[in-house]
This record gives structure tokens, C-alpha cells and sequence, in this order.
């Protein structure tokens, strides 16, 4: 039931985004022009989606490895040197995720392309 309420709930904003532009959209003459801001609105809240996912993603995988490492360690202290390397080289691969996720965001907040498109 919760899961069906959260569906409905990101549909209807969803919707409301996606034709936010075309209802509130006004002549040039006599009014004002919205769509510029709604796109920038919606890009901050894709940055903050993008970052979210980036830095679970990065939490998730960090986490794994260590508690694997640690169990490996346990198991075998003889070669705890090579599990560390080995943990370590894996920990700064999952956190280019969140790195990268970081450069979308960027790219997004401050170079965007579909602003450029609106002049």
C-alpha cells in the first residue's frame, strides 16, 4: 500500500513537472516567461537526485568492501597486506561513482544545455 501511495506521489510530480512549462507558458509580450525558471527548478532537484544516487551507490559499495576485507582478514591474517591493497584499489573505483555523479551534477547546475537552448 505504501509503495503504491509513493508511485502515485512521484507520477503526480512527474506530471506536474513535465507540463509545468506548457500551462504556465505566456506571449512575449505581455507576460512573463516561466519556462526558464521551471528548467532551472528542475535541475537543481536532478543534481540532488543525481548526488543522492551517486553517494548511496558509493556507500553501499565502500561498505561491502571493507566488511569483506574484514572477513577475509579474519579468516587469513597472513595476508591481511594483500586484502588491504586489494580492499583499497576496489574502495577508490566505487567512489569515482559518487565522483562522477558529482560532475553530472555540476554539469547540470552550471552548464546546462537545454538553458542554452532557451537563449
Amino acid at each position: 500500500m505504501k509503495s503504491k501511495k509513493m508511485f502515485v506521489a512521484l507520477v503526480s510530480v512527474l506530471f506536474v513537472f513535465g507540463f509545468a512549462s506548457l500551462a504556465l507558458a505566456a506571449e512575449k509580450e505581455g507576460g512573463a516567461d516561466y519556462t526558464k525558471a521551471i528548467v532551472l527548478g528542475c535541475s537543481v532537484i536532478a543534481a540532488g537526485i543525481a548526488m543522492g544516487f551517486g553517494a548511496i551507490g558509493a556507500g553501499l559499495g565502500i561498505g561491502q568492501a571493507t566488511g569483506g576485507a574484514s572477513n577475509a582478514v579474519g579468516r587469513n591474517p597472513e595476508a591481511q597486506g594483500k586484502i588491504m591493497l586489494t580492499m583499497m584499489v576496489g574502495m577508490a573505483m566505487t567512489e569515482s561513482v559518487a565522483i562522477y555523479a558529482l560532475v553530472v551534477s555540476l554539469v547540470i547546475l552550471y552548464a546546462n544545455p537545454i538553458i542554452k537552448l532557451l537563449g
